[in-house]
Formats: structure tokens, sequence, C-alpha cells
């Protein structure tokens, strides 16, 4: 697929590690247009509270469109306190089946300490099989970087941090400036 098609799909890298009892989400701070750098710092990880029930996401894509997400998650949470997977599962048929949402381009990574998502505007709610999942333009580069340090004594932010800076020595649209998150540990 050209890059055109999906624009928002191709500059940034968000990581999600499972690990001893810690749940860690890292983004870096990288917004690009084109080929040029807009920013470096970026937060494109974030935590919600909705109603005391503390949730971590991270995004990849068009901005905008992750915030209307984001907001569209927190409401499902609030409607349903401390269900991570069902409040994900009504996103994503929201996302899938409305005329609105379907335009949005963006994904996240979501996470509440116990379960760790990724949520897509296909309809998918996916749990990494490995306990690590990433996505973005580097997002693969850091998803073989952290599954290859998932054996190691790494804490679950010292993987996420290192898988990260892997991933932004390798991908133009990925920078060192990170956003981290945890739960648990």
């Amino acid at each position: 697929m050209a890059d055109d098609q999906f624009p928002g799909w191709h500059g940034t890298t968000i990581i999600g590690v499972r690990k001893g009892g810690e749940v860690v989400i890292a983004g870096d701070g990288q917004v690009s247009l084109g080929q040029t750098v807009i920013k470096g710092t970026a937060r494109k990880v974030r935590r919600l509270s909705p109603g005391g029930y503390d949730v971590v996401a991270g995004f990849a894509g068009s901005t905008a469109d992750a915030f209307t997400l984001l907001e569209r998650l927190e409401s499902k949470l609030e409607a349903t306190p401390g269900q991570l997977q069902r409040a994900s599962v009504e996103l994503a048929k929201d996302w899938r089946t409305d005329k609105y949402l379907q335009k949005l381009e963006a994904m996240l990574i979501v996470t509440d300490g116990a379960e760790l998502y990724v949520i897509t505007g296909a309809g998918d709610v996916l749990e990494p099989e490995h306990d690590v999942t990433a996505i973005g333009s580097g997002g693969n580069y850091a998803l073989a970087a952290a599954r290859a340090m998932m054996d190691t004594d790494k804490s679950a932010e010292q993987v996420a941090r290192d898988a990260m800076a892997i991933a932004a020595d390798i991908c133009v649209y990925t920078n060192g400036n990170l956003t981290i998150e945890k739960i648990g540990g």
C-alpha cells in the first residue's frame, strides 16, 4: 500500500511490555509531516482514569483521530468500570460500524496492568501472545528487539526503553524522546 493511503500510520513507535507484574507502554515523541520533523517531544502515551480506574493508552496515527478514540474509550470505561476488555471490544465495534469513526486513522495499545490490547479500526482487539506488542512505523523493530530481551533479567521498563532505542536507530520516523507510563511492579 502506498504511504499516501495511510499517511498517519507511518510516523511513530509505541510499545507495550508486560513482565514481572508490571506493564509499561512507551512511545517516542517525533511528529513528522512527510519527511520533515515538526516536533520531537510529543506525548503519545496517556494515562486515563475514568472513575478512578487506571488505564494507560498509547497511540500511533493521526493525533486528532487518536484523541477522539481515547475519549470514546474513556466513556466506554466509565460505562463498564474495571472491564478493559469489554470497553475495548465496544470501542472496536463502534469504530468498525460508525460511518464517522470508520474514517479515523490511528491504532491504540491499552492496558490496565492486567490486560494488554491493541485496538484497530478493522474491529480487532488483539492480546499479544508473548507479552509484547508494538505499533507504528518502528513497531516491528521495537517488537523484535523486545521479544529478544524478554528472557533476560531486564524489567518491563528497561525492555521497553532498550527496544525503543533500537527502533529509533533504525526507523527515521521514530526518535529517542520517550514518554513512559507503567502500571504495577
